[in-house]
């Protein structure tokens, strides 16, 4: 809480949007509120519509409280860019498809007119997003070769690796997993020469999907491994831990427990701040097999103090086929 108020007070918008999304499980709904009150008239005065597309998406999905039309009316008064983008965006986390398609298609005539290819490209990256999620993977791979062409024409190397990874993943998602592997190698070489982390654990979190899916848990486990290494003090560490987790939970459903505790040990020594955590994933494993005394597993689980991880492992320890 104090974190996010010093936040509001130094009128650190970008601070305070990241902040939300890492503080919004401590806050009561009263407190929430109140955060959310002072962040969207902060988002107003200093007309940064990304914060205002999350604090009116949170009002929405935490506090049932419905501030979508305000939005659609500021977007059609401001005019810009910008608002429009981000209302468009919105309309995609909340699910709204088609409403976000059609705002964007009508952003891209626009922008095209007026010649802002940087623009047109975050459009289409975008609108990729949305044909993924409605499964239809060969229009997804179109527009993000629409997105490519317009980064490399404005040598922009970061977005631009940034669509390569994706086009891979959309690739995998089209069943062709070999050539999406590929393409994650191909562009690998340059994402090292670059050293963006968060591009690094993209490529990580894309190869886990894969192996994964090949149920091939050991690679699977060492690209989660990666990816938490990349994502560390990025806004990608969650998603690279809820990887993890996903990996995890799986492997408890087949009774793979030896896979589990042996491979503990390196996420054990690599992150010391979940040390603890992680040694109650190994023990839990340890005494699903019949190799720990539930005593052990007991005092093993007394040491993590983090409500939240408790509850991820006692949601590890109920799965069942």
């Amino acid at each position: 809480m104090e974190e996010l108020l010093k936040a509001l007070e130094e009128k650190n918008t970008k601070k305070l949007a990241s902040l939300l999304y890492y503080k919004l499980d401590e806050l009561s709904d009263d407190q929430l509120e109140e955060i959310l009150k002072r962040a969207e008239k902060l988002a107003l005065e200093k007309k940064d519509y990304e914060l205002y597309k999350l604090v009116v998406y949170y009002y929405h999905e935490f506090l049932e409280i419905d501030k979508i039309s305000e939005f659609e009316e500021l977007a059609e008064k401001d005019g810009s860019f910008e608002a429009k983008f981000h209302l468009a965006d919105l309309y995609f986390l909340l699910g709204e498809l088609e409403k976000s398609l059609a705002l964007y298609q009508a952003l891209i005539e626009e922008e095209l007119t007026k010649g802002n290819l940087e623009h047109v490209a975050e459009i289409y990256h975008n609108m990729a997003m949305i044909e993924e999620e409605l499964q239809d993977y060969e229009k997804a791979y179109e527009l993000l070769e629409k997105a490519e062409k317009y980064y490399r024409e404005l040598g922009d190397e970061e977005k631009l690796l940034h669509v390569l990874i994706y086009k891979a993943y959309v690739k995998f998602e089209m069943g062709e997993t070999p050539e999406a592997k590929g393409m994650l190698a191909e562009v690998l070489p340059r994402i090292l020469e670059l050293g963006d982390r968060r591009l690094l654990t993209e490529v990580h979190l894309s190869f886990e999907e894969m192996f994964e899916d090949d149920e091939n848990y050991d690679a699977a486990l060492q690209e989660c491994f990666y990816s938490m290494l990349w994502a560390r003090d990025t806004e990608y560490y969650d998603v690279a831990f809820d990887a993890l987790i996903d990996v995890l939970w799986q492997l408890f459903l087949e009774d793979d427990f030896k896979r589990i505790y042996n491979n503990a040990d390196m996420f054990i020594r690599a992150f010391p701040d979940l040390k603890e955590f992680f040694e109650g994933v190994k023990y839990l494993a340890l005494f699903k097999d019949g190799k720990a005394e539930g005593e052990k597993l007991k005092k093993v689980l007394e040491k993590v103090k983090d409500k939240r991880l408790l509850d991820l492992l006692e949601f590890l320890g109920e799965a069942e086929l």
